[in-house]
């Protein structure tokens, strides 16, 4: 009775030892995900930051700064913002806001690309003109 008692506790102890780097890898491939959907709400406060820049400014430069300011956490040089104004007062004026996030390969290579693109568009009207 009691070797068996053993035997179940020693059985148990292997199973655990081969299912805990499993259950570490999936806990990791979640961190990765929750930081790639902090990055994506990061871009979508960008696109709508740079579009309320772009309703009030008619300098692209400014709207760039404004965007990639609102991205504080973000890597500057792998943010793209496009601005696409038509017409004037009024009239709509739409900033597209892209950015290639890097996963990292040990934490989830196996379930996500290497690179992430986030991509968020936000419209307001001119202000100016």
């Amino acid at each position: 009775m009691r070797s068996d008692a053993r035997d179940q506790a020693g059985s148990v102890v292997v199973e655990f030892a081969l299912l805990l780097p499993i259950l570490f890898l999936i806990g990791l491939a979640l961190v990765q995900v929750a930081v790639l959907a902090r990055d994506r709400l990061m871009v979508a406060e960008a696109a709508r930051v740079g579009a309320r820049a772009a309703a009030i400014e008619p300098d692209d430069a400014a709207v760039r700064a404004a965007a990639v300011a609102a991205a504080a956490g973000l890597d500057d040089v792998l943010i793209d913002v496009a601005v696409a104004r038509t017409g004037s007062r009024g009239d709509p004026v739409t900033v597209r806001v892209r950015y290639s996030a890097s996963t990292a390969p040990p934490l989830a290579g196996w379930l996500l690309p290497s690179t992430v693109v986030l991509s968020e568009t936000a419209t307001m009207r001119q202000e100016f003109g």
